[in-house]
């Protein structure tokens, strides 16, 4: 396992690999017991991870709660991240949803009692409520952490012009500055290529991409015909719902066959070696809810993809641009020339 600062903004040394432990518990009618989840976290840690991302609302509050048992003897020698929005309760109320400083207060104060600690390394806001304005998320998050109930803080599913505000205000006003995002990202899903990772290079935030095998889809388990959280879960999955989605798991697949791994690790191996090539932190979450997922996981940190099938994956996967993005990359060649550097440009006029 190799390890990476928290992005530019921290010394926070984190795994390379983040371990996303929304199937801890069972509230959901799809995960693991704590006896299972137990043995998939001891060997993610054996193999030298310390990066751990549950939320307040994953099985309902007790992947928390089991975290929290699990990791309790080893408690500094992890990174914890939970996240607060969406509440904890199967049906929350009004009060207690939402990205007010009300909610927040609450929801920190809830995860602290689940986890079992005294303070949390790294706290999202989870999602975009859309109605709350950014300097009372801020704030609020300023003020846990210089009570030391949070370390660090992040945004989760934030549009990039909204966290590109909100970290300057913080910067101009000397709270808390935000260290990291976290957004969908993967071969089938690659909507971040347009502003949210250019903005992280430029910011030097972190970016935790969460669901890096789309779901199971990038396995290619569905199309053998196995069980997963398709048809366990329901949620936060993929389909192959276009031509692109097959194209995709097409090449996948055969680039899985001829180098004799798995389809997993080929879709890993692929955002590690983005990730690899970034100037900040780029670290996939992964989920298994197995040892053997897990294992399977922990391969694709030491396949190195030749770069001809890089490039093909790349190819497959791309997505179109939109504006403005097409029309300056159209506008600017054309105007600079192959070699802009030898363009030549009008005198300045002496007044």
């Amino acid at each position: 396992m190799r390890y990476k600062l928290l992005g530019r903004q921290t010394g926070l040394r984190v795994s390379e690999v983040a371990f996303g432990v929304a199937l801890f518990g069972n509230q959901w009618g799809y995960g693991s017991e704590p006896a299972d989840a137990r043995r998939v976290l001891d060997r993610y840690l054996a193999a030298g991870g310390n990066f751990l991302d549950t939320a307040d609302g994953y099985q309902f509050g007790q992947s928390e709660s089991v975290l929290g048992d699990l990791v309790a003897p080893v408690r500094d020698e992890v990174v914890i991240a939970t996240k607060y929005s969406g509440g904890a309760a199967k049906s929350p109320s009004l009060a207690l949803t939402g990205n007010s400083r009300k909610n927040m207060v609450y929801s920190v104060e809830q995860s602290l009692r689940r986890l079992k600690t005294d303070r949390i390394d790294l706290y999202w806001v989870h999602h975009n409520d859309n109605v709350t304005p950014f300097e009372e998320i801020l704030r609020g998050l300023d003020d846990l952490v210089r009570a030391g109930k949070v370390l660090y803080v992040g945004v989760s599913n934030f549009p990039a012009w909204r966290v590109s505000r909100a970290a300057l205000l913080a910067e101009l006003r000397g709270w808390a500055p935000l260290a990291a995002i976290q957004f969908e990202y993967s071969l089938v899903e690659r909507g971040g290529d347009r502003e949210l990772l250019p903005m992280v290079e430029a910011l030097g935030l972190a970016a935790l991409l969460w669901s890096p095998l789309a779901g199971g889809l990038l396995t290619g388990k569905y199309r053998a015909g196995e069980q997963g959280r398709l048809q366990g879960l329901g949620r936060v999955i993929r389909t192959e719902k276009s031509q692109r989605d097959t194209a995709i798991v097409d090449a996948v697949m055969e680039v899985a066959s001829n180098l004799g791994v798995t389809a997993a690790e080929v879709s890993l191996a692929w955002v590690l070696a983005k990730a690899r090539r970034s100037t900040t932190s780029i670290l996939p979450i992964i989920g298994p809810r197995t040892v053997e997922q897990l294992e399977n996981n922990l391969q694709a940190l030491d396949l190195a993809l030749p770069e001809d099938v890089v490039a093909r994956l790349d190819a497959v996967s791309q997505v179109e641009a939109g504006a403005p993005f097409d029309v300056n990359a159209d506008t600017f060649p054309r105007m600079m020339g192959d070699k802009p550097e030898l363009v030549d440009l009008p005198p300045i006029p002496v007044v």
